[in-house]
């Protein structure tokens, strides 16, 4: 961290506060965690059926407004991945990164991608040793459930975790933000701006600049890592709140705007690469270390890390009760979208919850799967 001589004494104090510990835990990152995990369940219910409402009316709006104002989640888990990992504080060895993180992501991959392989093989052909091995090839082939691909993501980001080490390690906070900006240009506005309004001839600059390094979400993941060791002043943390929440509202004004003009749901603006999410996801990161992470109530501190620690296992089951309403016939359109979008969210992370707490408890394997 960055010594109070270099940032004043307001800053410190300020840093402090926003970096409560509970047993080597960040508390605003377990609070993070686990609210970026309900928000990840309200965007698959709303999303799921914004598309099947007349674009216009009450219901699309109002799930367009849970849809798009949650959809910060993606990028923060990957934010909250890069804090902690990128750290050089913090030893990483190989077989620590292999064991501890790779390999559980593709367990994870292997076994939750065939499970829900099969729920879909036995759901149109029935139980069978035919739907089975259909399943298993499925999952070998990477045809995997939608939700299961941000696995791959993580994978990928993890094998280029040792080489961002080093350069987290030896940049300067001006190199930091060179690369921030390299990132918001060419990952998040030109790309955007290209999909909403198509030109050639920035498209062709942009593919023959082969910028790759600083493609994908590597943007996101070094972020995490940067707003948890570098801290802001009041000016800035004001400004990236100011941002956020004109990123909701071109977020949700925007896609409705777009949505009305085309007379069909364009969702280019929830992409999470798009400069609005971007700006979202940054300002709710920034917003809970400097606003929300202050608590000192033990009690709570404690149950948010509990839930923390089973979040990713949370990420990978709840889509099995999601597929369990949708055979009961219950969506968010079931009764008002207002109240069935928080009513299904809670129901959905309660049992998904309890099914991953009685799995963490399998011995050895536990904590592979959850």
């Amino acid at each position: 961290e960055i010594s109070c001589s270099l940032v004043g004494s307001e800053m410190c104090i300020r840093d402090s506060m926003s970096k409560t510990v509970t047993g080597g835990r960040l508390a605003y990152a377990d609070l993070l965690r686990a609210v970026a995990m309900l928000a990840v369940i309200i965007v698959h219910l709303a999303g799921s059926q914004l598309g099947n409402v007349p674009v216009g009316s009450a219901e699309f709006h109002v799930l367009n407004a849970y849809d798009g104002l949650t959809h910060w989640c993606v990028p923060v888990f990957i934010m909250l991945s890069g804090m902690f990992l990128l750290d050089p504080k913090h030893s990483l060895s190989s077989s620590k990164l292999f064991f501890g993180h790779i390999l559980r992501m593709l367990v994870a991959l292997v076994v939750w991608g065939t499970a829900y392989a099969l729920v879909t093989q036995v759901s149109a052909a029935g139980l069978s040793w035919a739907s089975n091995k259909a399943a298993q090839w499925q999952e070998l082939q990477g045809k995997t459930h939608f939700h299961l691909r941000f696995l791959y993501m993580m994978v990928g980001l993890y094998l280029i975790t040792p080489i961002l080490r080093a350069f987290v390690r030896g940049a300067s906070r001006a190199d930091f933000h060179w690369f921030f900006l390299l990132c918001f240009v060419f990952v998040n506005l030109l790309p955007t701006l290209l999909r909403l309004w198509p030109n050639e001839t920035v498209r062709l600059w942009v593919n023959n600049l082969n910028l790759h390094l600083v493609l994908g979400y590597v943007g996101y993941y070094v972020l995490g890592y940067y707003l948890k060791t570098y801290t802001l002043n009041r000016a800035a943390e004001y400004l990236i709140y100011l941002l956020g929440i004109l990123g909701a509202v071109v977020t949700v004004g925007g896609t409705a705007w777009l949505s009305q003009q085309r007379g069909t749901l364009v969702q280019t603006l929830y992409n999470y690469d798009s400069p609005n999410i971007a700006l979202m996801s940054v300002a709710v990161f920034v917003f809970f270390r400097y606003v929300l992470g202050v608590s000192e109530e033990r009690s709570r501190r404690q149950r948010m890390s509990s839930v923390a620690q089973v979040s990713f296992g949370v990420y990978l089951v709840h889509v099995f009760f999601l597929i369990v309403l949708d055979r009961l016939h219950i969506t968010v359109l079931s009764f008002p979208p207002v109240l069935a979008v928080p009513a299904l969210t809670a129901v959905v992370f309660l049992c998904s919850f309890a099914v991953v707490w009685l799995i963490s408890k399998i011995p050895l394997v536990g904590r592979y799967l959850t």
